[in-house]
């Protein structure tokens, strides 16, 4: 997958919006790696805040979706991980300060 490709499809999970913060999840640092496969199935590695997080089925569903309007992509298989945990310093500048996180 060339770096056009990655950076469409990191856009496009600028538009997956966590529902409980109100920030995506790019910004979010839940996004841990995406890859394209050459049959055109789209892999995000992600985590999620918390292993009991009631939005995980949401936001898998809002990804596929999202991934499903680029032209390239035929499936999308959506692998949530949990390590590395997630934590705050994986946020992004913007996503700190939209939350008022230093």
């Amino acid at each position: 997958m060339n770096d056009d490709m990655k950076g469409s499809i990191m856009g496009a999970l600028e538009n997956v919006i966590d529902p409980e913060l109100g920030i995506d999840i790019v910004n979010l640092g839940l996004v841990y790696d995406v890859d394209l496969d050459d049959e055109g199935t789209a892999k995000v590695d992600m985590t999620l805040t918390s292993m009991g997080c009631p939005m995980g089925p949401q936001i898998v569903m809002n990804i596929k979706q999202e991934l499903s309007e680029l032209p390239e992509v035929k499936d999308v298989d959506v692998n949530i991980v949990w390590n590395p945990p997630w934590s705050r310093d994986k946020m992004s500048r913007y996503a700190k300060m939209a939350l008022g996180v230093r």
